[in-house]
């Protein structure tokens, strides 16, 4: 651990600390760390250049960070994600090597936020590392929501996916993820883009699934945006660097194309998902590619994993 105290060292987050984007105020919240095959996160990049950016453990998997975005806006209290949560036994929690850092309701209390404060989950997609920790066991074993006064937003596609999984794509879907809203009346499913608050509204676009939902923070001329999978961390940014496990790759590379040259352009922060370090950055250009500048840490700040850690 004393990589990761030295990471903190000089680094601009306070977990309690909110943002703000205009008037609307947001604040990443970690569900904690967990690990990926570098070679599936990196797809067709080389492992050595990936390396240098997220060292592999001696199982080849990189420390990925459960960076949920939480948003207060026109009275409302957002949630969008909510990492995997703590339900799975057996191997899961070691193949995966899930964090015991902290977890979203732990993260959310520090900004004063329990779990019946959150009216509105909105689900980027239905992959149990972002679906997860909306759910939890009750003493009998039982799926129950997490968050009992939410409205839980998700596209009808992912979710008709997410029930009707490919054989490549089964393993990401776990169905007490989002089964319990449906039975609760707590799963709102809806077609394209959605106004969630003032200043606050979701996008469509394809790439890592079919309909990946992100989030635009817009207040001012201000603008924040949670690209989610399509761009999960800060080592993404090159336009080629897209993950193994995108369904849509080229769809993938051509959101990239377009999202980063608007991003430098109008001078957006973009919010990252997935990177253990990095929360928030601004891109720029960086002679034909594109280059990134930190303006938030990542509320888990784990350093990643160093060569032959178990």
């Amino acid at each position: 651990m004393a990589a990761a105290e030295e990471e903190r060292e000089g680094r601009p987050q306070d977990e309690a600390t909110m943002m703000k984007t205009g008037t609307v105020e947001w604040a990443l919240v970690s569900d904690g760390t967990f690990r990926l095959d570098g070679g599936a996160m990196f797809g067709i990049v080389p492992k050595p250049l990936w390396e240098k950016k997220a060292p592999p453990d001696e199982q080849n998997r990189i420390t990925l960070g459960l960076n949920a975005l939480l948003v207060r806006s026109g009275g409302r209290t957002i949630l969008v994600d909510n990492g995997i949560g703590r339900k799975e036994s057996g191997r899961f929690p070691e193949i995966f090597a899930i964090g015991d850092e902290t977890d979203i309701v732990r993260s959310l209390a520090e900004h004063g936020v329990a779990p019946g404060d959150v009216d509105t989950v909105v689900y980027t997609h239905l992959h149990f590392d972002h679906s997860g920790g909306g759910t939890r066991l009750d003493p009998d074993g039982r799926a129950v929501p997490v968050f009992p006064n939410a409205r839980h937003i998700v596209q009808a596609a992912e979710l008709e996916d997410a029930e009707n999984p490919s054989e490549r794509s089964r393993v990401s879907y776990v169905a007490e993820n989002w089964r319990p809203l449906q039975e609760g009346g707590l799963l709102d499913v809806v077609e394209g883009e959605t106004e969630l608050a003032p200043g606050v509204r979701t996008f469509v676009a394809k790439g890592h699934v079919r309909e990946l939902a992100g989030v635009v923070i817009e207040s001012g001329r201000e603008k924040a945006v949670y690209p989610s999978d399509n761009l999960p961390t800060a080592a993404h940014v090159p336009v080629p660097w897209v993950m193994g496990f995108d369904l849509y790759p080229n769809d993938t590379v051509a959101f990239k194309k377009r999202f980063l040259g608007r991003a430098v352009d109008e001078e957006w922060t973009v919010i990252l998902e997935h990177d253990p370090l990095v929360g928030a950055v601004k891109i720029h250009r960086d002679g034909k590619s594109f280059g990134v500048e930190e303006v938030l840490a990542a509320p888990s700040l784990v350093a990643p994993a160093p060569p032959g850690a178990e």
